[in-house]
């Protein structure tokens, strides 16, 4: 998976701030467009009070747009990112599917989950990674009433994996990038596997050779160079780290590092 697409699509760690409300994406229903999207959206659940709302990419709504929740509160589940992506595509690292395809036009779809409905909506079915479980559809009455009683809210996920980088002891630091406005705030975690720590953040400097990112005191930097190595300078000692791949150790930050245990991402994975 190439950065480019980790910006699109990706993204993932909860941030400590109340949710937003959304619109719901047929609006009020004052026009016949909006009309049209809330009768396209499909809804499925799992019979243990969790439900998967899919609106289908249409002339009325450029769509494909996924929502997951209780019944009451719905949350806007983040894409995929590829314009031709499925519908009911999400991205999910945590659940690893080695039977898909690891490349297809840039994408990694190993780390993509989905919900499927049968042409005739007599039946869906939420797969995470490699794990299929059946879904019960939902009525067109009932789901529109449920809809419109429902509040909306965006996705949880406000930071994403950015870089990953290692020393020879086993000590990592993760960088995590905020998505979309806030693209330009960063955190970082350091620590031994499912012991990583995050770093109160005093100052960063990036640029086109690379990121500096000094932490509480200023004693501690990390730099992140994009020709040279990287190095984690401790009261002006530097120790070598070497980069590992992002896109290729998704699954493993997202369940073994610590940064993300427990965390909710949003997806209706989350409950599984």
């Amino acid at each position: 998976m190439t950065l480019r697409h980790m910006v699109i699509a990706l993204g993932l760690v909860l941030a400590p701030q109340a949710a937003l409300a959304l619109d719901p994406p047929w609006g009020k229903e004052q026009k016949l467009r909006d009309r049209m999207v809330l009768e396209s959206a499909k809804v499925c659940a799992d019979g243990k009070g969790h439900y998967t709302v899919l609106i289908p990419h249409s002339p009325e709504h450029d769509g494909g747009d996924l929502y997951y929740g209780d019944g009451k509160t719905f949350t806007q589940v983040r894409p995929v990112g590829y314009p031709s992506a499925t519908d009911g595509a999400f991205f999910e690292p945590r659940f690893f599917n080695p039977k898909a395809n690891d490349n297809f036009r840039g994408m990694d779809y190993r780390v993509v989950s989905d919900v499927k409905l049968s042409d005739d909506f007599k039946t869906c079915a939420l797969r995470c990674g490699e794990k299929s479980l059946p879904q019960q559809p939902v009525p067109a009455d009932q789901a529109k009433e449920l809809l419109r009683k429902a509040a909306y809210q965006p996705s949880p996920t406000k930071f994403q994996p950015y870089a990953l980088l290692r020393d020879d002891k086993g000590t990592y630091y993760l960088v995590e990038r905020g998505i979309g406005a806030d693209n330009k705030s960063f955190r970082i975690f350091t620590g031994q596997r499912g012991q990583v720590k995050q770093q109160k953040m005093l100052n960063v400097v990036t640029d086109s050779q690379g990121e500096i990112f000094s932490t509480q005191g200023g004693d501690l930097r990390l730099v992140v160079d994009r020709e040279e190595p990287s190095f984690w300078v401790v009261k002006s000692k530097r120790q070598k780290l070497r980069a590992v791949p992002v896109g290729e150790n998704l699954p493993f930050i997202y369940n073994e590092l610590g940064v993300y245990t427990g965390a909710r991402l949003g997806t209706p994975c989350d409950d599984v």
